[in-house]
């Protein structure tokens, strides 16, 4: 079957993507968008399949992709998604410009079903290592946040009394798309806290006032990594809860660092300490 063109940017086709930029109606339709050649090939390598493929081929060489190799790949990936039963509509330039929510279109974007899990479709391993991300505000920066656990190995990511969903565009955008690929939930900071417990992980709450490093606390066995809000942090409950908590080293002015990035630092702390532990044993 032919792929369907779309011209007009008022089509109804357009303004129903267009209203995924919602919350309110990915919550009602559970679906949400995916935009870029990176971020789809992740997902469909996650086994996410698209329910809608819009595709500009005008633009495939407008994101600085004007290699023929480039272009193919892209022509590749909308034919898997096809194959994978995803409806392709063709956009005239305007229409998919107005869909678009990133600088720089490349001529791909996606309607797919939210990556929703809850705790307990987790299923973490003896040693795992999972991300806690308490009321965390900036969208970008829970996607920053996902994108590194994944970069660091991690097995779990939970956004802990939400504020933003792991639909929202901006967090699948900041991901890369790793939110299809690595196991989410979301929860209270209180079941947050009863799931950890029913699995054996040790609670490790990073806080600017901690008195100990994080490179002193042990993040080898199974533990449960919490950072918090950019504005408030962790809150009393979660710091109440924790086996430890632990401080990042600050040698400036400033008493803290942007939330992705201190993950970062605390996550790599717990790889290269498990890499070590695992040589000597």
């Amino acid at each position: 079957m032919a792929d369907l063109l779309v011209t007009s940017p008022a089509n109804p086709r357009v303004k129903a993507v267009l209203a995924l930029r919602r919350r309110r109606e990915r919550d009602a339709t559970g679906l949400t968008l995916v935009e870029g050649y990176e971020e789809l090939s992740l997902a469909l390598d996650a086994a996410a399949v698209p329910r809608t493929l819009l595709t500009c081929p005008e633009l495939y060489s407008a994101a600085g992709r004007a290699g023929s190799q480039d272009i193919g790949h892209q022509e590749r990936l909308v034919a898997a998604a096809r194959d994978a039963g995803a409806q392709v509509l063709r956009l005239g330039r305007a229409a998919f410009e107005r869909v678009a929510y990133r600088e720089g279109p490349d001529g791909l974007l996606g309607v797919l079903p939210l990556p929703r899990r809850s705790l307990q479709d987790l299923d973490p391993p003896d040693d795992a290592l999972v991300l806690v991300a308490q009321a965390v505000e900036k969208p970008g920066n829970l996607g920053a946040l996902l994108r590194t656990a994944d970069a660091a190995g991690a097995h779990a990511v939970i956004a802990a009394d939400p504020v933003t969903d792991w639909g929202n565009p901006n967090v699948v955008r900041a991901s890369k798309g790793t939110v299809f690929a690595l196991p989410v939930a979301t929860a209270t900071g209180r079941d947050t806290v009863a799931w950890c417990r029913r699995h054996g992980l040790r609670i490790v709450v990073t806080t600017p006032v901690a008195v100990r490093r994080h490179t002193e606390a042990d993040l080898t066995a199974a533990v449960a990594l919490v950072v918090g809000s950019e504005k408030h942090g962790v809150d009393e409950a979660l710091s109440t809860a924790a086996d430890t908590q632990i401080g990042i080293a600050m040698c400036g002015k400033v008493n803290s660092l942007n939330v992705s990035v201190a993950a970062a630092v605390v996550l790599y702390e717990a790889r290269r300490q498990r890499a070590s532990k695992r040589l000597h044993d």
